[in-house]
């Protein structure tokens, strides 16, 4: 048994992940919905990751902010805010383009379908929130914009008691206890990431497993439509990597885990720990990873963009009113604020088209039509958010090496 344990800890996680879906799939296949049974491992796996979240970004950005200057930070923070707003346009105006070359929805006819949509939060409120009422209920209520806020607060407070003669030696004291439970953290987080093989295993076993070919014969048309998009902003990314003279092979060989992740969770905040644990293998800067990652993970949608554009011309072309260019223009723009708007929000891709649709003018059953196929056409869109946050986080860590 120790030797079996020996080998499965040796393998790569990469390898064990690989199998684990392979395994999903088939059991998913063969048992149906019976596979529905091996939820709990998967509720486990989310659990552990959700568990391993507060401190991770606790202790990251703080250790990561007392490891570099105030300048660097200001600066590297802009970078990644452009960088985050420039790639949801980009990927809106992907989606609308692939979709008005594909056309899907055509031909096709609305039911009686309804569908609850929760209520959008708006920018402002989202802004607010960056701000935690109290910090114990931004940690109980994940709230990865208020535990970024206190990270970065204390954090800042920390490399100001270590810069002055009258709090040095406390502030050198609390900073060794904070790097300690830092590394604590990440010994933690070693050990769930032996767990997430067999947590995929379950997720993607159940998703196989109710939903069936059915869903995807029905809109199949819309679904392709959707992952060529998303392909093609992959595609993109890759365009960045070469002209920062970073190899593509290099980033994805250390990206694939978290994608692959990201693609069954379906939760860019849950991969978190995995994704941070990539970044920290590629040998970024802490400091920078440690802010743009748990941000990234809250406001950069960029898969959650495209699936807007190409819902938006589905919809247009099941009631046969094809959009103008003042109507795509909205659609970029409201687009955009929607996947930073509603982000972090529970239902927030219902939401996200819900808000398009409405200031567009297209039909409210439509979003339940899409919903049907929530789940798969949220794998992919989870999977390229997190490889944006990477590929950006990577592109403004070279250009800060350029700096230095």
């Amino acid at each position: 048994m120790s030797k079996l344990w020996r080998i499965y800890t040796q393998t790569s996680l990469i390898k064990k992940i690989t199998v684990a879906l392979v395994l999903g799939v088939s059991v998913g296949l063969l048992f149906g919905e019976d596979a529905a049974v091996l939820a709990p491992f998967g509720d486990l796996l989310l659990r552990l990751l959700k568990f391993i979240i507060v401190p991770l970004i606790l202790f990251t950005l703080i250790v990561g902010i007392n490891q570099t200057n105030i300048g660097s930070l200001g600066r590297m923070g802009g970078k990644v805010f452009l960088y985050y707003l420039g790639t949801s346009a980009l990927a809106i105006l992907v989606g609308v383009s692939v979709a008005t070359l594909f056309n899907p929805g055509t031909g096709m006819s609305l039911g009686n379908e309804t569908v609850d949509v929760p209520d959008n939060p708006g920018v402002t409120s989202v802004l607010l929130n960056i701000v935690p009422e109290n910090i114990l209920t931004a940690l109980t209520e994940m709230n990865l914009l208020g535990i970024i806020f206190t990270a970065f607060v204390f954090g800042l407070a920390l490399s100001y008691m270590r810069s002055t003669n009258a709090y040095q030696s406390l502030g050198g004291h609390l900073y060794k206890v904070i790097n300690a439970l830092n590394e604590a953290t990440l010994i933690v987080m070693k050990g769930i990431l032996q767990y997430v093989p067999i947590g995929i295993f379950a997720i993607i076993a159940e998703v196989v497993g109710t939903q069936g070919a059915n869903t995807l014969l029905e809109l199949g048309n819309f679904i392709v439509v959707l992952y060529v998009g998303l392909l093609v902003q992959l595609a993109i990314y890759i365009l960045f990597l070469f002209m920062s003279k970073r190899k593509p092979n290099a980033f994805f060989k250390e990206a694939r885990t978290p994608m692959l992740t990201a693609f069954v969770t379906q939760s860019s905040s849950g991969t978190l720990p995995v994704t941070l644990n990539a970044a920290n293998n590629m040998g970024l800067n802490k400091s920078l990873y440690g802010f743009s990652l748990p941000l990234g993970a809250t406001i950069n949608m960029d898969g959650a963009a495209i699936r807007i554009a190409v819902s938006a011309v589905f919809a247009a072309n099941i009631i046969g009113d094809p959009l103008s260019f003042v109507s795509i223009l909205q659609i970029v723009l409201v687009g955009t604020l929607a996947s930073v708007g509603t982000a972090g929000v529970p239902g927030a891709g219902i939401i996200m088209i819900a808000t398009v649709f409405s200031q567009v003018g297209l039909p409210m059953e439509a979003v339940a039509l899409l919903a049907s196929v929530d789940v798969l056409i949220g794998m992919g869109a989870t999977a390229l958010n997190v490889t944006g946050d990477l590929v950006g986080t990577s592109l403004i860590n070279k250009t800060e090496k350029n700096q230095s």
